[in-house]
């Protein structure tokens, strides 16, 4: 089963046509499938549209959130309806084709376990739009280590089965292909087309790029060391309290053989003791780091693996 996730604000001159577009191109693959809309408290007639479309469709479900909480809640809360083996999400405002779809399906079909779209000619504002995205995504490739082009569409597929590995806070829903890696989930990308938007106007600007900054030191973070705390926090503790250990040391000596130490090396005496203490917090901070990474996983009972299938010629009693 197939399962179409689309997070709604606003978008009220877009979604009659749509549904028209994406239902025409659901019903030629010939498969089962359902629709979810996402109503992230929206203030134009939006929910009254989808409310109405519910009635004639049996296929189509409307989620309506109490409040405006963000595209990444929107979305965790339709992957979270779904039902499908397979979970596409994309746009409300018709930049992303219906039509796009099966390609997406087509290279699943070829072993990947997300297949993200690919925005290869881009219709956007140059200086504030493309150049601050095409930084993004090669910094993002770079430190997480997933080769996309394109990882600020919302156009992806995903099998429902990596999802459940992943969950979604602030704004990372962009990210989701990196914090699968983690999991050894396969990516791959096709190219997509980038419409303009049907109407309204974007929710998106020069100051989310700050943001998108943020999260990419965040999802590297997390890749690289999640389980690990101490090897991050550790490492600069320990070079911190070396630096500041050799400069303490290096004025006890010359405070042993007489020499003025206040007067003369005041603001060296501050640095390396201000270092040495860094030092130890940031020690401090790798061990509490570990304690909490431990009650996570086991609290929850989450695993640090993930296992992708199990061969066996073992038989199995069959379950009653």
């Amino acid at each position: 089963m197939l399962s179409v996730v689309i997070p709604v604000h606003n978008e009220e001159q877009a979604l009659l046509p749509l549904y028209d577009r994406l239902t025409a191109v659901l019903e030629r693959l010939g498969r089962p499938y359902e629709i979810i809309f996402v109503d992230d408290a929206s203030t134009d007639r939006s929910f009254e549209l989808l409310s109405n479309l519910v009635e004639t469709d049996p296929r189509l479900r409307v989620v309506r959130l109490r409040r405006n909480f963000g595209q990444t809640a929107a979305l965790s809360a339709g992957f979270d309806e779904a039902r499908g083996d397979i979970i596409v999400s994309m746009d409300g405002d018709l930049q992303h084709a219906p039509e796009d779809l099966p390609a997406l399906l087509e290279k699943m079909e070829e072993g990947y376990d997300i297949v993200s779209g690919w925005r290869k000619q881009r219709n956007d504002h140059l200086l504030l739009r493309k150049i601050p995205s095409r930084i993004a995504n090669w910094l993002m490739a770079k430190l997480s280590g997933v080769p996309l082009h394109d990882f600020g569409t919302t156009f992806k597929a995903y099998r429902a089965e990596i999802l459940r590995d992943v969950n979604l806070y602030g704004e990372l829903h962009r990210f989701i292909p990196a914090l699968a890696s983690f999991y050894g989930a396969r990516i791959a990308e096709v190219p997509i087309q980038n419409p303009p938007r049907a109407g309204g106007s974007s929710h998106y600007g020069l100051g989310r790029t700050f943001n998108v900054l943020f999260d990419i030191l965040t999802i590297r973070f997390l890749l690289k060391y999640l389980t690990r705390p101490m090897h991050f926090f550790g490492r600069i503790g320990l070079a911190s309290i070396t630096v500041g250990g050799l400069i303490l040391a290096f004025l006890l000596v010359k405070k042993i053989f007489g020499h003025e130490i206040i007067m003369a090396h005041g603001p060296l005496l501050f640095a390396g003791g201000l270092l040495f203490v860094v030092g130890l917090m940031m020690f401090t901070t790798g061990l509490l780091g570990e304690i909490l990474m431990r009650t996570y996983f086991e609290s929850q009972g989450r695993r640090i693996y993930a296992v992708r299938e199990i061969r066996s010629r073992e038989n199995r009693p069959a379950a009653s």
